[in-house]
């Protein structure tokens, strides 16, 4: 018989039992909002045979499921499961223009990962897919939000404007930068980018925050280059360092 999971959403902690199914979403367990984007129950948490399961149950949303240190990550789509064989597990997922994250603590370990990413000044890699400064910069204004959390929650993603605006970026060089780093990240196998032969997904800013966050692609510390880019002038940042 496996433990129960202990789960953390927004600073309020549940508790998942054997023998009991744990739903998530708009109703259920653990009630995440009320946001009409999300599913009445969209994930479900059950042990089998002495192993702990997320399911998603829902018809459309999609989640980003990692170990926690990023060096494991998988996107759970409408119909599938993975087990819970990670001490920690941090699940993100994306309703309308908000980002939710929680996490779960298995007492159970069966894997443990050794996070092996680092990164440069001014570059960062994914394999062997490199950003520039800039497009690493607007990763972190996407991010903001859901980066500022002191504990897994909820936070709003910045519509393209907003985040241009944020930068002092044209809206035609946001959106350039951005249609270059989905692309980028699309080559390399990151799923929910691209909507359709030769399209960019239109939710793509999304399942960007969702796949940056749970990779620590980028983290709370690179909220500084935000700051710097305000001081420095935006006009530097936008124009600098091209593609």
């Amino acid at each position: 018989m496996s433990t129960a999971l202990r789960i953390e959403f927004c600073g309020e902690r549940y508790t998942a039992t054997p023998g009991e199914t744990f739903v998530i979403g708009r109703e259920g367990d653990l009630e995440i909002d009320d946001n009409p984007y999300l599913h009445r129950r969209f994930l479900a948490i059950d042990e089998e045979r002495g192993l702990w399961w997320i399911s998603n149950v829902g018809s459309l949303l999609s989640a980003t499921i990692t170990d926690g240190s990023g060096g494991v990550q998988a996107w759970l789509p409408p119909g599938a499961r993975l087990p819970v064989v990670f001490p920690l597990v941090q699940v993100l997922f994306s309703a309308g223009s908000t980002t939710y994250d929680f996490t779960i603590e298995n007492d159970e370990q069966y894997f443990s990962t050794t996070n092996i990413h680092s990164g440069a000044s001014g570059t960062t890699t994914i394999g062997v897919v490199p950003l520039t400064s800039s497009q690493r910069l607007l990763v972190v204004a996407l991010s903001e939000h859901v980066l500022r959390q002191d504990s897994p929650g909820r936070g709003e993603i910045p519509s393209s404007a907003e985040a241009a605006e944020r930068l002092g970026w044209p809206l035609t060089t946001f959106n350039r930068k951005l249609d270059n780093v989905c692309e980028k990240l699309d080559k390399v196998g990151v799923q929910g980018l691209r909507g359709g032969r030769g399209k960019l997904a239109t939710n793509r800013r999304a399942r960007l925050v969702e796949y940056a966050v749970a990779s620590h692609l980028v983290s709370r510390e690179d909220l500084v280059l935000l700051d710097r880019n305000t001081s420095a002038g935006a006009a530097a940042h936008a124009d600098g360092d091209g593609e």
